[in-house]
């Protein structure tokens, strides 16, 4: 039996079955909002505690409704590339706990900044998107490997993990603060990660992710003996091309004639013209794959 390794085989268990989820979740959002005039983001989405609207699972759900496939793509890349080193470092069970825990940390965060900022105010404002856990993402990839490089657009030099999370957290402080400096409430639409903001993301909720990936990782540390040290050695550049060449490798297992080796006749009278046949045979292999012989080609391809 073949061991098949594909590029989907590649992502671990809990990182593969994320990606399905919030892809599936997307796409019943928009057919029961086309068929039934239902849209789902009003029952899981993340409101004000002190709404109507306010359910018990929402601190939980909202991580998984996106607004469109641009919001739902961006996360979604950022899971596959940062949560899969995460997993086979961590293991499946303790990456799935930091990316809860990350994500509903999040949402609580948010819950915290809209009672304290506008109170009964934020009613109608709802939180989606599983961008609160990607930060915790985020922040554990910079604490397991600090000094692995990136290339951050539109940024041409490569930039620290450790170096990137904390230019990145400054960020999001800087605009959250911003969001809250004016006098009156932003308009607030439905689209991502929503709050009564001038650009409609929820900074804090981002922040808030990344804070609780912080603390779950130093209760880790101080309490959990099977949680070892930090590894600094990950080469996302090598992971990438591993990927590659297994994906590469699964695309020869498909061809069932490819990686065949094939007997070259040992008649030595029949001169240099023999072996130009069957290296123009070989050649249409390659291009055209076995079943494109011709009876006569074969019979000469096997002949000794």
């Amino acid at each position: 039996m073949q061991n098949r390794n594909s590029f989907w085989t590649t992502i671990p268990a809990v990182t593969k079955n994320l990606l399905i989820i919030n892809l599936i979740v997307w796409l019943a959002d928009l057919v029961i909002e086309s068929r039934f005039k239902v849209h789902l983001i009003n029952w899981f989405g993340l409101y004000y505690i002190g709404s109507g609207a306010f359910h018990w699972w929402q601190p939980f759900t909202y991580m998984f409704m996106h607004a469109n496939f641009g919001h739902l793509f961006c996360n979604m890349f950022a899971v596959f590339m940062f949560a899969t080193p995460l997993e086979q470092q961590w293991g499946s069970k303790r990456f799935l706990i930091y990316y809860i825990i990350s994500g509903i940390g999040a949402g609580i965060t948010q819950e915290i900044v809209w009672g304290l900022m506008y109170g009964h105010a934020a009613a109608m404002a709802v939180t989606i998107g599983a961008s609160g856990a990607v930060f915790g993402i985020l922040f554990a990839f910079g604490w397991l490997f600090p000094e692995t490089r990136l290339f951050i657009f539109p940024f041409p030099i490569p930039i620290k993990a450790r170096i990137f999370v904390i230019i990145y957290a400054f960020i999001e402080l800087l605009a959250g603060l911003g969001n809250f400096s004016g006098d009156k409430l932003g308009n607030f639409s439905g689209d991502k990660l929503g709050n009564f903001s001038g650009d409609n993301v929820a900074h804090f909720a981002h922040l808030g992710g990344l804070l609780f990936g912080w603390l779950l990782i130093l209760c880790w540390k101080r309490f959990d003996r099977n949680f070892g040290a930090t590894p600094s050695n990950f080469n996302i550049k090598q992971w990438w091309e591993k990927v590659k060449k297994k994906f590469k490798n699964h695309r020869k297992e498909n061809n069932p004639h490819e990686g065949y080796h094939y007997q070259r006749p040992v008649d030595d009278n029949e001169g240099d013209a023999s072996k130009q046949d069957i290296d123009e045979i070989l050649d249409k292999i390659r291009k055209s794959g076995y079943d494109s012989l011709t009876a006569e080609e074969k019979e000469k391809l096997f002949k000794k």
